[in-house]
């Protein structure tokens, strides 16, 4: 082969690969579309029917949580099913730490509360929203869904990996609720506890993302079996899928606990008495 061909018949490789890469970014399948469409149908059939109308701002951050989900199931999705280990630690982060958030935010009380008039439905609510039910409930289905037996299950099983993806939603809204209940019949814990609680959840992530990053070999045998992106090898894309979920996962729990923890300080210093009733 000469090297004019030589060199047509890498950029033609090389150009193949990126249309495919481009192809899975810009790819959302149907199906997501039409569950993002109509959670925001629902959202919007909720206040006609209930009379009422959200703030703009529980609008915007349940508007962001449909974004992020798009985002999550669709180009990070594709990516995923790539074989990009780093994408899909990504999506399950999205899932459980952005979207969960944003729709507690976005759904005013009065929206939830219409949910909770069958009794058994509210001491259900009650029982899984406890704090330590939701953070057990939660590290426990995190840690099982990584570990190899179920994980090679998920990215085999196209009906089994959407089905652990809702219940990770779920489970992240579960756990995030002691944090940003939007009702005051199940309410959020006073804000010492939530700092302790945030504080907490850096543990079991450790716990489940440390073997991961610092394993010696490849864990999941599915990204043994096909090419990676970009020609990644598979334990350098491990090792950055481990990060991600502990240093990253890390990082956005400080975060959220340092918001808290200004808005505790904050409450204080306009509750404390002023100087002159002191003296």
């Amino acid at each position: 082969m000469s090297a004019v061909a030589f060199a047509e018949h890498v950029g033609a490789h090389v150009h193949g690969e990126r249309g495919d890469i481009y192809s899975l970014l810009l790819h959302v399948h149907p199906s997501v579309v039409v569950g993002v469409v109509a959670l925001g149908l629902l959202y919007g059939l909720a206040t006609v029917a209930l009379r009422r109308r959200p703030t703009r701002r529980a609008v915007a951050a349940f508007g962001g949580a449909l974004a992020v989900l798009l985002l999550a199931l669709g180009p990070v999705d594709g990516l995923a099913d790539h074989r990009l280990f780093t994408a899909h630690m990504g999506q399950h982060m999205l899932l459980s730490l952005v979207v969960p958030p944003l729709f507690l935010l976005g759904v005013p009380d009065w929206m939830v509360r219409s949910l909770l008039r069958w009794g058994p439905v509210a001491r259900l609510a009650r029982l899984l929203v406890h704090p330590i039910v939701a953070f057990v409930l939660y590290n426990g289905y995190v840690a099982v869904l990584h570990t190899p037996p179920a994980y090679e299950l998920m990215v085999r099983d196209e009906v089994i990996h959407i089905t652990l993806h809702l219940c990770l939603m779920v489970t992240g809204t579960i756990m995030w609720w002691p944090l940003l209940s939007p009702l005051p019949e199940l309410p959020r814990l006073p804000y010492a506890a939530q700092v302790l609680y945030l504080f907490l959840m850096l543990v079991p992530m450790a716990a489940v993302s440390a073997p991961i990053t610092l394993a010696s070999t490849v864990i999941y045998p599915w990204y043994l079996e096909g090419p990676h992106p970009w020609g990644i090898a598979p334990l350098t894309d491990q090792v950055w899928g481990g990060l991600l979920m502990w240093v990253g996962g890390g990082i956005y729990f400080m975060g959220v606990f340092s918001t808290i923890f200004f808005h505790w300080a904050r409450r204080e210093a306009h509750e404390a008495p002023p100087a002159t009733s002191l003296a």
